[in-house]
């Protein structure tokens, strides 16, 4: 199934057509149900998590590492030049692949622990209005090094599929089942009823450590969004607001936070407990 194209405009590669531009990509992933993976690795990844494989991009030196896994597939072959002239950047990893969505559970079924072979999480993220696509995977590498067992989103957060969320996320996005509210304002009552106690994470002082807060039962840990963090509502409906404790010369230095990822590893290696 391998074919050679020697042109970047091929409509064969409207699978891979202007990888930057974030506003079409989401329209056109999202239309035809699809995502991309980049490097042999994370295609491997994502292969191994059950994602169907659509067609693979390729230049001829890659064909011998992806054998296995091009398998039946349809290969697009392409030069050097032309995979750059497609992509707009250098791909160092070997290959794109164009892989089809799955269904994603929704909430109670995820939280039920619905098609997870460890059962129902105990741990697990919620995250409010993330939009940095290298964030979210960053935050999944977190999770899946850390023990968190789940995320859930809320419905303005961003992708955990789009490109740079699975590339920063090294493929760990596969590894860590997630679901997507469909009501911001009472989607927290949903993960409560499952018996989750809700901890917001924020810088206030006046809230408690984490490291302090003894994490019986099933415990779900909040997170927002890069500049405004959590919002007022969220902070309202949460059962606890909980801060990382931070050195005693950090306000002197200028610094009263962390950013997202810092602050999303630190919670977790917390959660551990």
């Amino acid at each position: 199934m391998v074919i050679p194209v020697e042109d970047a405009a091929d409509p064969r590669l409207a699978d891979y057509m202007r990888l930057r531009d974030m506003d079409l990509r989401k329209s056109l992933e999202g239309e035809r149900g699809l995502f991309v993976a980049e490097g042999e690795k994370v295609i491997r990844r994502a292969v191994g998590a059950g994602y169907p494989v659509r067609s693979v991009l390729t230049t001829a030196k890659w064909l011998e590492h992806l054998a296995d896994v091009i398998e039946g597939v349809t290969v697009y072959l392409v030069p050097d030049d032309v995979m750059e002239g497609i992509t707009g950047f250098q791909v160092h990893r070997g290959a794109l692949a164009s892989m089809g969505r799955l269904a994603l559970p929704k909430v109670p079924e995820l939280l039920a622990g619905a098609g997870s072979p460890s059962g129902p999480p105990r741990r697990i993220l919620v995250l409010e209005d993330l939009v940095d696509h290298g964030n979210v995977g960053a935050i999944f590498r977190c999770a899946a090094a850390l023990g968190v067992g789940a995320a859930v989103l809320s419905p303005r957060c961003a992708d955990p599929l789009y490109r740079r969320s699975v590339k920063v996320s090294m493929g760990a996005v596969f590894a860590i089942p997630y679901a997507r509210m469909t009501d911001w304002h009472g989607g927290l009552a949903e993960i409560r009823a499952a018996g989750f106690r809700l901890l917001a994470l924020t810088p206030d002082q006046s809230a408690a450590a984490l490291d302090e807060v003894p994490l019986d039962g099933r415990v779900a840990l909040m997170l927002g969004s890069e500049g405004d963090g959590l919002s007022s509502h969220w902070l309202r409906e949460a059962d606890l607001p909980v801060r990382i404790r931070m050195s005693p010369s950090a306000m002197d230095l200028g610094v009263d936070s962390l950013n997202v990822v810092a602050a999303a590893a630190i919670a977790c290696h917390s959660l551990l407990r």
